[in-house]
C-alpha cells in the first residue's frame, strides 16, 4: 500500500470520528443546557473543538493528496501536520473558556441540581467514543498512519472523560452540587493538556524533528548487508505519515557500480517492507580502513 492509499483509508477513520462527535457535542450541549449540568455542556464544547480538529484533519489528508508540483516538489504531504497544528489553537482557547465558565460555576453554584439523564447521555457518549477508538486506533496500526494514530489518542482521552464526566454528573445529581463544577474545571485543564500534545507533536515534525530511538532500529537491517561496512550517515524526517530517509553507508571499494547500485536497492526494499519507508535516497561512498 502506497502513501496515498493509506492517506485514502485514513480518511474512513476521519469521517466517523466528524459524524460521531457531532452526534456527541450537540446532544450534550443540548442536555447539559436543559438539565443544568455545567460538566457535560463543556464536555460538549471539548466534543466541539473535536468536530473542528476532524474537519482539520479531513481537509489535511485531502490535501496531502495533492501530487507534487513546481511550488512543492516534496509533495504536500504536511499539510495534514499543519491541519494539527491549528487544530491545537482551537482546542486551547476552548478549554481556556471551559475553565472561564468552570470557574465561575463553582464560585457562583447553580441551586438546580443536573438531572440523572445527563449521566445516562454521558456515559453513552463514552461507550460510543471508546468504539471509535477502537476503529481508528485498529486501522492507524494497520496502514501505520501517524495522524491517525494521534486522532485514536483524542478518541480514547475523550471516552475517558465522557465517562468520568457522567460519574461526577451522578455524584452531583445525588447533592454533590459542587462536584459538577469541578468535573467541568478538570474538563477544561485535559482540553489544554491535550492541545499542549498535539500542539508539541505538530511542531516537532514540522521542524523536521525525529526521534533518535526509532532511527536506531533501521541500522540493524542496513548492516545485515555483509557489503555494507559502516554507515556514514543516517538522517530522517516526516512529511505527514511518510518517512523520508537521507542514508549514506559505505560499501568496499572494489564492488562494480552495478553490485552496490543493486544493494541500495534491496535495502529500499527492505526497508519499506519492514518499517513503511518509501521516501529513500541513499548514497555510497568508499570503505575506507582507519
Amino acid at each position: 500500500m502506497n502513501a496515498t492509499q493509506r492517506l485514502k483509508q485514513a480518511e474512513k477513520g476521519a469521517i466517523l470520528s466528524i459524524i460521531t462527535y457531532i452526534i456527541l457535542s450537540s446532544s450534550k450541549l443540548l442536555f447539559g443546557k436543559l438539565f443544568f449540568s455545567q460538566a457535560l455542556f463543556s464536555d460538549g464544547l471539548n466534543n466541539l473543538t473535536d468536530v473542528l480538529s476532524s474537519l482539520l484533519v479531513f481537509a489535511g489528508l485531502k490535501i496531502s493528496q495533492k501530487p507534487a508540483d513546481k511550488n512543492h516538489p516534496y509533495g504536500h504531504w504536511k499539510f495534514e501536520t499543519l491541519a494539527s497544528l491549528i487544530t491545537s489553537f482551537i482546542m486551547c482557547i476552548i478549554g481556556i473558556e471551559v475553565i472561564r465558565n468552570a470557574s465561575h460555576t463553582i464560585m457562583n453554584p447553580n441551586p438546580e441540581l443536573p438531572s440523572l439523564i445527563t449521566a445516562i447521555v454521558g456515559f453513552i457518549s463514552g461507550i460510543m467514543m471508546y468504539g471509535v477508538y477502537r476503529f481508528n486506533d485498529s486501522l492507524a496500526k494497520k496502514i501505520n498512519s501517524i495522524g491517525l494514530k494521534a486522532a485514536a489518542k483524542d478518541n480514547y482521552s475523550d471516552a475517558l472523560t465522557s465517562i468520568s464526566t457522567s460519574i461526577a454528573i451522578f455524584a452531583a445529581s445525588l447533592g454533590i452540587s459542587w462536584l459538577d463544577g469541578v468535573m467541568a474545571f478538570i474538563v477544561g485543564i485535559m482540553i489544554l493538556k491535550t492541545s499542549y500534545d498535539v500542539f508539541s507533536e505538530s511542531t516537532f515534525q514540522l521542524t523536521d524533528g525525529f526521534e533518535p530511538e526509532e532511527m536506531k532500529e533501521y541500522k540493524p537491517l542496513i548492516l545485515s548487508h555483509p557489503e555494507v561496512k559502516s554507515i556514514e550517515e543516517l538522517k530522517a524526517r516526516r512529511y505527514g505519515s511518510n518517512v523520508y530517509l537521507d542514508l549514506t553507508v559505505c560499501m568496499d571499494p572494489n564492488l562494480t557500480v552495478w553490485r552496490s547500485h543493486e544493494i541500495t536497492e534491496e535495502i529500499e526494499i527492505e526497508l519499506a517492507e519492514n518499517f513503511g519507508i518509501n521516501f529513500i535516497d541513499i548514497h555510497v561512498e568508499p570503505y575506507k580502513k582507519s
